[in-house]
């Protein structure tokens, strides 16, 4: 993984120009984004290791999409270099596609805190400003509740895994002034699994892996300073 992050660095080096001159020196400059955020989450299953109640082998799941606000704070190390990550909660419910009754919630409430740091090369395009990046994330789960159908199953607690993966990253900032106010667009798509766990008391019942792998679509106000 870092022989290609350092290959799409080389990449963007020699496709960037000059042109952020134009623009001022922004090393040491600090951006402050407030954005609404769009989270569309996969949740598809993609092995069952344990299950006790014998589930059908066609079982499928899909994580619920989520609007939530979203903080991100970024630093220039150089013109065209940053450093962004990124601070929100996002909420998701877990329910059966297939093989159960579809819409049969397994997971309810499993609140998420997607801990992301991404370097980003910025282009100039006039007043435009396009950029890509890439970067480690870190899926925490801070809550998550046994879904509504599988109470009937005896669940008394679900878990999902916390899990390290890749955010990979485009969008654009257009200032709106001379002051460092702007406007702020953002996509990122992440590469990330997690495990999840129903116990009936302290017994393991089901186990199952999840691709997550969520689109991230971020719109707001920016501030540079």
């Amino acid at each position: 993984m870092k022989t290609i992050l350092m290959l799409g660095g080389a990449a963007l080096a020699l496709l960037a120009t000059p042109a952020m001159a134009q623009d001022g020196d922004r090393a040491g400059d600090i951006q402050f984004k407030l954005l609404g955020t769009y989270v569309a989450p996969d949740g598809k299953i993609t092995d069952i290791n344990v299950n006790l109640p014998n589930l059908p082998a066609t079982t499928q799941t899909k994580a619920n999409d989520n609007v939530t606000p979203t903080i991100a704070i970024e630093y220039f190390v150089t013109n065209n270099v940053s450093i962004e990550t990124i601070a929100g909660m996002t909420q998701h419910d877990v329910d059966a596609t297939a093989g159960l009754p579809v819409g049969a919630e397994l997971v309810s409430d499993a609140k998420l805190i997607p801990a992301t740091v991404t370097a980003k090369y910025h282009f100039d395009l006039g007043g435009l400003k396009p950029y890509v990046g890439a970067g480690p994330a870190y899926f925490l789960w801070v809550a998550d509740d046994p879904g509504a159908a599988t109470l009937p199953l005896g669940v008394t607690k679900t878990t999902l895994s916390n899990e390290l993966g890749l955010a990979l990253q485009a969008g654009f900032d257009l200032p709106i002034n001379d002051k460092g106010l702007g406007l702020s667009v953002d996509v990122k798509r992440y590469f990330i699994d997690t495990t999840a766990q129903w116990f009936v008391g302290n017994t393991l019942a089901i186990e199952t892996e999840h691709k997550l792998d969520p689109w991230v679509i971020s719109a707001g106000v920016s501030y540079r300073f």
